[in-house]
């Protein structure tokens, strides 16, 4: 953990009149060709430079002067491009030595803070235990690129999983362990969109990350009705407010993880594929996926180029090593995340050990091109794992 970062950019974000945080991406740092330099704003996060949305067929710009990591400032340059085929923010301008631009920095967390003073701050969290718990601390999703902090953040799920959700929410008065709320999740998704399970499969990138969104904005609702009576309460001491605190973050980062395993497990099922979770290989490691099962992999007559093995972890940014000696018939590891962007210096070591990454579809741009060979998209792991299984 960066000494103190973490609490200074809370501190800015809870004091702030507009935040809003984003991960940086390739294109930010100018590692995709585009000719492109600058960190990309989403168009919901404008107001934070602009009073009024950008006109298409024209530019405009202003100057800000922004103090990154409570250390050095910039006179920066948020402008809307409009002109021709663009239709984008972005920030610019950063004068020299600023390292925050380099592709080591793709997957960092960049939150920027105003106060009404018009006074901007900025701080980019590199560190992944920094990262997780900066978007627990705000109760944001991890998975999504670009996100307003505040209280109009949240935005509205479909009608009929809403209603559901908000009937499940009543009928408990406690926390439902983590499978019945990913049952549930996947229950409500699905039926909204009318899945069926060859719909599951063949959109297995779209459905993740659906089940993922709703079953976060699930436990979120649970997360206030079950807490707001002892938040609301003045707390007797500091040391029982840091516990409460505590607990809240924990659940939130335990649950994550945890549920990912059953959503994939689910598509994995619906793919008709033979899997075993948790499986024990070698000194008692249990990789979170192996196909075909436990029993073929200890078996050293059943040839180990079709077996396979695939981690899941919500973010991998400094966790992706732990899979690496999870089974060791298996050289080639897979492992399932939902990290937005990864630098060139981890995707090569990930090469280097012939670890290849499964993301959903969607966030494959957010990742260097010149590594996507070393890098699946979750239908296409699916179909290798089919072939494999082939009689």
């Amino acid at each position: 953990m960066t000494d103190g970062l973490l609490e200074k950019a809370v501190k800015a974000t809870g004091e702030s009149d507009f935040a809003y945080c984003h991960y940086i991406t390739p294109n930010d740092v100018g590692a995709t060709g585009s000719h492109q330099c600058g960190f990309l704003v989403a168009r919901s996060c404008r107001p934070l430079f602009f009073p009024t949305a950008g006109e298409k067929g024209s530019n405009m710009d202003r100057r800000v002067r922004i103090k990154w990591q409570d250390d050095f400032e910039t006179d920066s340059r948020a402008v809307y491009y409009g002109v021709g085929t663009r239709n984008e923010y972005r920030l610019t301008r950063f004068g020299r030595g600023f390292e925050f631009l380099q592709p080591d920095y793709v997957g960092s967390l960049l939150v920027m803070t105003r106060r009404a003073d018009e006074e901007f701050r900025a701080y980019i969290l590199a560190d992944q235990d920094d990262i997780e718990d900066f978007m627990a601390t705000f109760n944001l999703d991890v998975t999504v690129g670009n996100q307003v902090i505040g209280k109009d953040r949240a935005t509205c799920p479909d009608r009929i999983i809403a209603d559901k959700f908000a009937r499940f929410v009543e009928g408990h008065d406690t926390f439902p362990d983590t499978t019945e709320m990913a049952d549930f999740a996947r229950q409500c998704v699905s039926a909204a969109h009318q899945y069926s399970p060859q719909t599951i499969v063949q959109k297995a990138d779209t459905v993740i990350l659906r089940w993922v969104a709703a079953e976060y904005q699930l436990f979120s609702l649970m997360e206030e009705k079950l807490y707001r009576p002892v938040y609301t309460q003045p707390f007797a001491n500091c040391h029982d407010l840091i516990d409460f605190a505590n607990r809240i973050l924990n659940r939130r980062k335990s649950r994550a993880g945890k549920s990912l395993e059953h959503h994939l497990a689910e598509i994995f099922t619906a793919a008709h594929l033979k899997f075993e979770a948790q499986a024990v290989t070698e000194n008692n490691k249990r990789p979170d996926f192996l196909f075909p099962d436990g029993k073929s992999y200890h078996n050293l007559l059943f040839p180990a180029g079709k077996l396979t093995m695939l981690g899941a972890k919500t973010t991998c940014k400094d966790r992706w090593r732990q899979v690496l000696n999870e089974a060791d018939r298996i050289p080639e590891k897979h492992l399932f995340t939902l990290q937005q962007g990864v630098s060139r210096n981890q995707l090569q070591e990930m090469r280097d050990e012939h670890l290849t990454l499964v993301v959903p579809k969607e966030n494959m741009p957010l990742f260097l091109p010149e590594f996507h060979d070393c890098i699946l998209c979750l239908s296409d792991f699916i179909g290798k794992v089919r072939e494999r299984q082939q009689p």
